[in-house]
């Protein structure tokens, strides 16, 4: 079996050989290993290939192309530039930490890779997105997903790059390649389309002018497919003891000796052994676990670039106006008192704007925020505790007309959660959901997190801040699986917690009941504020709510 550096160094020679068909994420720290690797890639392209690293918070003018603004203002005419990746057209792009890269220039890149324009210029490039986050910090699936390798240096020393393995022989011909890598995606639960195609791009490349051979599709397999695995092949069961016996098979004439056995519809079981040897470490005890690995929190609103173009302006500062808000006030005003010396004999402009001159707007943003309500129905106050939600939802949702703020309701009783209300603005809509609602019942507290943190999640990644509001007496007697007892129900509810604590996600713990001691457990677990209000109003609810989140 090869070294993850000569897997590494085999796909910056395929790379290298079209590097428009493939593209790569490399996970590395900044060292000698990782640019070795970019060295090695580099001296395999030919000569005269463009090589461009794509600056941090690059602006879409200077990637897409656009205005030169310097000498637009010299020449007093426009004047056009082509961006960053029309400029790579042909050869390759380069993005050093690419796990911080913006939504907004991933999906620009990503629309590159796709049509092979920008800004209807022609931008055909091979991407290498050098990762360097640490844990959980991923680069964006949406690019990844379109480039055919991922490949991993982090565990690789100095003394592994040395050793040259010898090319391994391609074997028998196989009659349906793409068929047994289709085969292969489905067993290691590859669900994209894109994993087999540039996995049959790769078979080809390594074939050349003969059919492709059983070595072509392991080794295509082990770079492409491997590291996008997400589950392990499921064993071969064995025979039942108890089985009925085999029907005699009937009498068919000897095959020909000099005929070879022909390849079965799915991968042969060493090809699957060669795959599976293939999987990173790391994703293997992930998978072996049974539990994919979640991204983790980024600061900021999720989906919207830092420099963002919508807000109140507050004022103006000098800035260039392709990543903001030209102030064109401002920037007359700043270039009035220079006229005197800037108009020369002959000059027909009225005014004359230099760029010093150029100011943009300081907004000031203000994030939606949508507060989740997971309300407990069970139980003999659950008509209460009703009454005390409602009232505070279509409070905060008056007030959601001025804010353009959201609210949901989540409602947990009997065996299980279900989403009442689902994020909106509209109070027509919000009561009609909780006029409805019914109570009594167990305390699946288990589950009405879960269902909270799932709405939570969601809102986040459309844009908006969540937040998580209990109201509950923590008294859970419900598992997950519906079966009743309450230890079982108490430590899947602290373990729900936990999780809603771990996803970053703000909470406030309601307590509704006459004892604190549950449900100020279960915000201790979940990190969140704990307020008691056994008996409130409306208002002083709504009110609580809004100072605590």
């Amino acid at each position: 079996m090869p070294s993850l550096w000569a897997d590494a160094r085999h796909a910056a020679l395929l790379l290298a050989a079209d590097p428009l068909a493939f593209g790569a994420v490399v996970r590395a720290p900044p060292g000698p290993v990782r640019e070795r690797w970019l060295d090695i890639l580099r001296a395999a392209l030919p000569p005269e290939t463009p090589w461009r690293r794509l600056p941090p918070n690059i602006g879409d003018d200077a990637l897409l192309g656009g205005l030169d603004l310097a000498a637009t203002l010299a020449a007093g005419r426009a004047i056009a530039r082509a961006g960053l990746l029309a400029q790579a057209h042909g050869g390759i792009v380069v993005v050093p930490m690419a796990e911080r890269l913006p939504p907004g220039t991933a999906s620009r890149l990503a629309a590159a890779l796709d049509t092979g324009t920008a800004s209807d210029r022609p931008a055909r490039f091979g991407l290498i997105l050098l990762d360097e986050g640490e844990g959980d910090e991923t680069v964006a699936e949406t690019l990844a997903d379109r480039l055919a390798f991922r490949i991993d240096l982090s565990g690789i020393g100095l003394a592994e790059m040395r050793a040259e393995p010898p090319d391994p022989e391609p074997g028998a011909d196989v009659p349906d390649p793409v068929g047994d890598l289709c085969a292969l995606a489905e067993a290691f639960g590859v669900a994209s389309l894109r994993g087999p195609i540039l996995a049959a791009r790769v078979a080809r490349r390594l074939a050349g002018d003969r059919p492709i051979g059983r070595q072509d599709i392991v080794t295509a397999a082990r770079l492409v497919l491997a590291p996008r695995a997400t589950r392990l092949p499921a064993p071969e069961e064995p025979a039942s003891e108890h089985q009925a016996p085999p029907e005699e098979p009937r009498a068919e004439p000897p095959p020909d000796a000099t005929s070879e056995p022909t390849a079965a519809d799915t991968p042969e079981e060493v090809v699957l052994e060669a795959v599976r040897a293939a999987i990173p470490a790391n994703l293997l005890d992930q998978l072996l676990a049974g539990g994919p690995r979640l991204t983790a929190a980024k600061a900021g609103r999720v989906g919207q670039a830092a420099a963002s173009r919508t807000g109140r302006p507050i004022g103006s500062r000098r800035g260039d106006p392709r990543r903001g808000r030209l102030d064109l006030l401002g920037t007359l005003r700043a270039a009035a008192p220079w006229q005197a010396i800037r108009q020369r004999e002959g000059e027909t402009r009225r005014i004359v704007v230099r760029r010093d001159d150029l100011r943009i707007r300081i907004l000031r943003q203000r994030t939606e925020t949508t507060t989740v309500f997971c309300v407990d129905a069970s139980g003999s106050a659950a008509l209460e505790r009703l009454a005390e939600a409602k009232g505070a939802v279509e409070l905060l949702l008056a007030e959601a007309y001025v804010r353009r703020d959201r609210v949901a309701l989540v409602a947990f009783r009997g065996t299980g959660a279900e989403l009442v209300l689902p994020p909106t603005r509209s109070l027509t809509r919000a009561k009609r959901g909780l006029s409805g609602l019914p109570g009594g019942g167990g305390t699946p507290l288990a589950a009405g997190i879960d269902a909270a943190v799932a709405v939570a999640l969601g809102v986040r990644r459309g844009g908006s801040r969540p937040a998580i509001v209990l109201l509950t007496d923590g008294r859970a007697n419900v598992a997950r699986s519906g079966e009743g007892g309450r230890a079982r129900a108490g430590a899947e509810a602290l373990q729900a917690a936990r999780a809603l604590r771990e996803a970053g996600l703000p909470a406030l713990v309601v307590d509704t009941g006459s004892r604190g001691e549950e449900a100020r457990a279960v915000a201790d677990a979940m990190g969140a504020r704990y307020l008691k209000l056994p008996r409130t109003e409306a208002g002083q609810l709504s009110a609580a709510v809004r100072a605590a989140l």
